[in-house]
Formats: C-alpha cells, structure tokens, sequence
C-alpha cells in the first residue's frame, strides 16, 4: 500500500453549487492548497450531473429527459468492440471526459498557483452508475452481466484517463470511486451478489495506479468494501459515524496495513453547517475516533492515516454556505495537526 500520511489535511467530495468554473476553482485554491480536488458543478449543467458525466462514450447510451437509457435499436457491437479494444490496450485516451462535461476539471488544470502534496479526481462507481443507466424495459444495466461488464471496464478507463491528465498538477493522486449506491446494498432494491460487487470494484481500482479510494455517503457493509484492494474509504461522519465502528477488525486490519480513512465529519446541510464551530466539529471527531482507540487502534495512527472532507458533496448548499463548509473544514484541520502533530 502507498504512503497515506495524510496527518488530518483537507480535501473535498467533488460537486460545489457554483456555475461558473473559475469561481470554484478559486474556492479551492484558497482553502484546499494541499489536496485541491476538481470541482463537479450540476447546477452548471445537467452533463455534469454525477452519472451522464461519465457517460460518453458507453455504446448505445442516449439521453433522455434526465434520464439515461440504452437504445437497443441502435447497433453497439462495434462501439463495445471498440471498448473492449482500449481496455485491452489500456489506451485511456480513447475514453476521456471532455469539458462540456466537466468544466471544472479543465478550470483546475489551467491553475497556476497550484504547488500541492497530492490532487484528487473522482469517477462514479459501476454500482451507482450501472443502476443509473436503464435498458428499454426500464432495468437498470447493473443486472446485465454484459452491459455491467463493460461499464466497469469504462469507467477504468476514464478514471485512468483523469489520473494522467491530474499528474500535471502533482505526481501523487488520489482518485475516489463515488459509490452512494451501496448504501442499498442487502435492501430489496439491490439484489446482486457481493462477488460480483467485489468484481466490477476491482475492475475500476485495478486501473486506477495512484492512491485510490472509496466514498460512500451512508450506511453500507463495509467489510465488502474493505475486501477491495482500496487505500482510502470515505464516509459520511457525521451523520453515520456509527456506520464504521460495525466492523472494528476489518478497520483495524485495514489501518495496520497503512489504510486511510477520510472523516466526512462537515455537515453538508445548512441548519448544522450555521449551529458547528470548529470547537464543535473536533469533539464530534474524537467521538467518531474513540470507538476505534477502544478496539487497539492506536489514536496516533487514525491522525497520521486520516483526511478531513465534508460529509458529501457540497451542490446542495448555496454558496455562502458551500464556503462555510470548507472554512470549517481547513480551520478544523489545521487545530486537529496543531494539537496533534
């Protein structure tokens, strides 16, 4: 496993509620200077919406309303011969996400202030993506072994794509696997095998050559997460900081092999975000912590192998609020590293 001494540094989720790029890239460089991350902005446009932005390119994937659908009448065997193809070749350029999806992505890469440890990018998962998409019947493609297998192999190779352009602004990366499907997972709405899970996971990881990570926003099993070859899970703190401490030997052998953990302890929704302090925020920390220490995991270890985040991602606030948020953020940082070291 790569070196995760993050020491508690900041990053964020990805999605903030600006339109304009520059504005939320000027956000970031003033508040996440060691970890910036690109910003996804859904209120810009409906492509940069969390599943059709990693769509393009996936054979036979239309738009519809706000919808995205496979149409069967359109033949996609050469579009899958040609993905099959690039995975095969591991050729990443022929998968890349263009600025009319991802403004910010470009907007951050234009940066020339930027002299950071590490940059984080971000992909949605085959699980959330593949239950977005929808065939003609109305199925979601998740349950297609074809179609799930070839939007895994898809998004390997997008993520890889953004790894490499990301490398431009620090060789060391970090890219998180958007996965708030999971939080289904064992309902009756999300019947599928924890193999095949692991499965389309991996096939996403396993292409991803820096750090790689994890996100999820709820409640999820996550020993089936930690069976991945991850190095970073991220979790929603604090609403479901209990969600975690279900699994202290998995966790615990996960951070003894030098695993981080990135603590979404920064509300992501108004009423809490105006009522926190950063005095607030860091006994909410130590609480979420504790049960870990009380398992055998040395405190000094969940500092040094820890990142601070947000909750979740930051489109739902307004701006003002957005900007609290990671005001909270960095100020909660920098006490938990002054304390701590």
């Amino acid at each position: 496993m790569k070196d995760t001494s993050f020491n508690c540094l900041p990053t964020m989720i990805g999605s903030m509620p600006q339109k304009d790029p520059n504005e939320a890239c000027s956000i970031i460089e003033r508040f996440l200077k060691d970890i910036p991350c690109w910003p996804q902005l859904p209120n810009r446009s409906f492509k940069e919406g969390m599943a059709v932005q990693f769509s393009a390119g996936f054979p036979g994937i239309i738009e519809k309303g706000n919808d995205l659908c496979i149409d069967s009448s359109i033949d996609s065997s050469g579009e899958l011969e040609k993905l099959y193809t690039a995975y095969l070749e591991n050729n990443t350029d022929k998968y890349p996400v263009t600025a009319e999806y991802a403004a910010g992505f470009y907007c951050l890469l234009k940066q020339e202030n930027l002299s950071p440890m590490a940059v984080k990018g971000q992909i949605i998962g085959p699980i959330s993506w593949g239950l977005s998409v929808k065939d003609d019947s109305g199925k979601a493609i998740l349950y297609d072994e074809i179609l799930s297998d070839a939007a895994a192999k898809m998004l390997r190779l997008k993520a890889g794509w953004q790894e490499k352009a990301l490398k431009q602004i620090s060789k060391n990366t970090i890219i998180f696997i958007d996965e708030p499907a999971m939080t289904s997972y064992g309902s009756a709405f999300f019947s599928l095998p924890k193999d095949r899970i692991i499965c389309l996971l991996e096939e996403v990881i396993t292409g991803i050559c820096g750090l790689k990570g994890i996100h999820c926003c709820g409640n999820t099993d996550w020993s089936l997460i930690l069976e991945t070859g991850i190095d970073i899970i991220s979790f929603d703190t604090y609403n479901f900081s209990e969600s975690l401490t279900l699994y202290p030997a998995d966790v615990k052998d996960f951070l003894g092999k030098k695993g981080a953990i990135a603590w979404g302890i920064i509300p992501t929704d108004e009423v809490n975000l105006q009522k926190e302090t950063v005095s607030s925020l860091k006994d909410r920390l130590e609480e979420a912590m504790a049960p870990f220490t009380r398992k055998g995991v040395p405190f000094k270890r969940l500092i040094e192998h820890g990142l601070l985040t947000p909750s979740c991602g930051l489109a739902g606030l307004n701006e003002e609020a957005a900007t609290l948020a990671l005001e909270l953020l960095t100020g909660l940082s920098k006490e938990i590293r002054k304390r701590y070291g």
